[in-house]
């Protein structure tokens, strides 16, 4: 699959089934990931892979969390949320390590780690992968981050689930790209 091809034809899967990519396709993965633009060569992106039953242990710090976030959420609403890291076989969560005293902004880095997620779902459809990029409360959550051996300052840019799709995807109608375009010719008044 050709580059363009990739970028517009990709979109995020409802389900995901075995197989996750596996280390050799991995690797590949993370080789486009880490090949994102990256102001001042800080690398600040981290990824940790969480799958077999690591997912499950996710599952609980994440419904732990909740339920410290909100401490009368009834039970179905935290098996739910236990559930969520069981919805691909393989789960990557990336995060940005952010340097907050830096000549490169904490956003920049944040950016770099961004775009490094979005090489790698790009790539992980051009391989033939299934992928769906979700944050939510948990990628906020302090409780996580540390389960997650983050530091405070580190933010989760997403959980960046992988797998193989059940059925062919159709993708969702896309708006028409012109409409985000304008030409600048001169300042604001």
């Amino acid at each position: 699959m050709d580059a363009l091809t990739a970028l517009t034809t990709r979109a995020s899967a409802p389900s995901l089934v075995e197989p996750a990519p596996d280390d050799a396709a991995l690797a590949r993965l993370l080789e486009a990931a880490v090949a994102a633009p990256d102001h001042g060569r800080l690398r600040p992106w981290r990824f940790i892979a969480v799958r077999g039953n690591a997912r499950r242990r996710l599952g609980d710090v994440m419904a732990e969390a909740l339920k410290a976030r909100e401490p009368g959420v009834p039970e179905a609403v935290l098996e739910k949320e236990r559930a969520k890291p069981e919805r691909a076989p393989l789960i990557l969560v990336v995060a940005a390590k952010l340097i907050a005293q830096h000549k490169v902004p904490p956003v920049e880095q944040l950016l770099a780690a961004g775009a490094a997620a979005q090489n790698l779902l790009v790539a992980a459809h051009a391989m033939g992968y299934g992928s769906m990029w979700k944050t939510g409360a948990p990628a906020y959550d302090a409780q996580v981050k540390k389960a997650l051996g983050l530091d405070p300052q580190d933010q989760i840019v997403g959980f960046l689930y992988l797998g193989s799709l059940p059925a062919a995807l159709v993708p969702a109608a896309r708006p028409t790209p012109a409409t985000f375009l304008t030409d600048w010719t001169q300042p604001a008044a």
